[in-house]
């Protein structure tokens, strides 16, 4: 924090007219003090604070005449950079008695600035804590008290202040640090959430989604569901990744979003180009002839499901149809499918039926069936993240 903006003339504005009959200041004080504020009001600081010394001489002062030094003292030596000079003579100022009401507060805001880029912690905090006493309204004090907490090591009363106030990017992003230097790292992953659901940057859901995978009891069976996260925030960028997406797509039987995913990589340059554009297209052909296929046998297939009462079968061949731009007979079928009771995976399907309750248009009953999801090996993790990415109006 920068020290108090003093304008050349504030420091002398107590000299007339005299707060009191005995505030006066004699002529030999009086006099080398103009000429210090004559220098300061030039831009020549440090000449000022030499000018000072004749006053400083003067025997006898007045306690009015030192308040009137310490003033000129204090701008000029902020102005001058004179950290320590300008500390003593702030510290005298605030100690005098003598400063308004409205002075005060600014001149001991100042003061725990200089505290700060004097690196004297303890005091930069205890007077920070005495700005927020008389002003628990002063947000920025509360910001740079928070700060100061971190830089002087005071990590849990930093995450305390954090978690306590009006959080940001800025504060959000020092809990992160300070978890990971606590090895903290539910409270970092849940911070983070914070950060990707509020700020939706690439780095914080790289690092979200990073994590998740990185977890021992991470499925595999939900890699295409990461991607499709990945897919749906703009993070899918590398032909492999494309490729791989859409193969995973086809081995869970969803053809419709195989085909999507390979468009989007045409349309987005990653496929269709360089040495390997012949295996994209044939990837391509691929699911193209596989959707054929599947469309072609589909009403046996649907009976066979729903007699052997399949419900993985059913389920994704419904989650296929949403994908397919075909929600109205799609979701049916799924919903057919849950009531079974004979999926392997159950949580892993209330996972998908949210996400193509999305895809559907279906924002609100999405939110309701991601709440719903309750597995351990990361499913309810990617239905929290899912819901972040729908909540947010940036990336929704």
């Amino acid at each position: 924090m920068a020290a108090i903006g003093f304008t050349a003339a504030a420091p002398l504005a107590g000299l007339a007219p005299a707060a009191y009959a005995a505030d006066t200041v004699r002529a030999e004080v009086g006099k080398p003090l103009q000429d210090a504020q004559k220098l300061l009001s030039g831009g020549k600081a440090k000449d000022a604070l030499n000018k000072l010394k004749e006053a400083d001489a003067v025997g006898n002062k007045t306690e009015f005449e030192k308040y009137q030094i310490e003033r000129v003292r204090a701008a000029a030596a902020a102005t001058a950079g004179d950290n320590a000079t300008a500390i003593k003579a702030f510290e005298t100022l605030i100690a005098s008695g003598r400063l308004s009401a409205a002075e005060k507060p600014k001149f001991t805001e100042g003061l725990a600035g200089m505290y700060l880029r004097a690196k004297d912690y303890s005091k930069a905090i205890s007077t920070m804590q005495q700005v927020l006493k008389d002003n628990p309204n002063n947000t920025q004090m509360q910001q740079l008290l928070t700060q100061t907490y971190f830089q002087s090591g005071k990590y849990a009363e930093a995450a305390a202040a954090i978690k306590s106030g009006k959080q940001t990017e800025e504060s959000l992003q020092m809990l992160a640090n300070i978890q990971l230097k606590q090895n903290d790292k539910a409270g970092y992953v849940q911070t983070l959430e914070k950060l990707a659901g509020s700020y939706p940057k690439a780095s914080y859901w790289a690092d979200l989604l990073n994590r998740v995978q990185g977890k021992p009891d991470f499925s595999r069976t939900l890699g295409l569901d990461v991607m499709r996260l990945k897919l749906a925030l703009g993070q899918l960028t590398k032909p492999s990744e494309y490729m791989e997406m859409a193969q995973l797509a086809l081995q869970a039987g969803n053809a419709p979003e195989a085909i999507k995913i390979i468009d989007q990589g045409y349309k987005k340059g990653a496929l269709g180009t360089g040495t390997d554009a012949a295996r994209h297209q044939r990837l391509k052909d691929l699911a193209n002839k596989t959707l054929a296929d599947s469309t072609a046998n589909q009403a046996t297939q649907e009976a066979e499901m729903i007699k052997e009462k399949d419900a993985d079968g059913l389920f994704n061949m419904g989650y296929a149809l949403v994908a397919a731009g075909k929600a109205d007979k799609g979701i049916p079928l799924m919903d057919q499918a849950m009531k079974f009771g004979t999926a392997r995976r159950p949580e892993e399907m209330k996972l998908h039926y949210g996400i193509a309750l999305f895809n559907a248009g279906k924002k609100q009953q999405a939110i309701s069936a991601l709440k719903a999801v309750n597995g351990k090996s990361g499913e309810a993790d990617l239905a929290r993240y899912w819901t972040l990415y729908i909540n947010n109006p940036n990336i929704s």
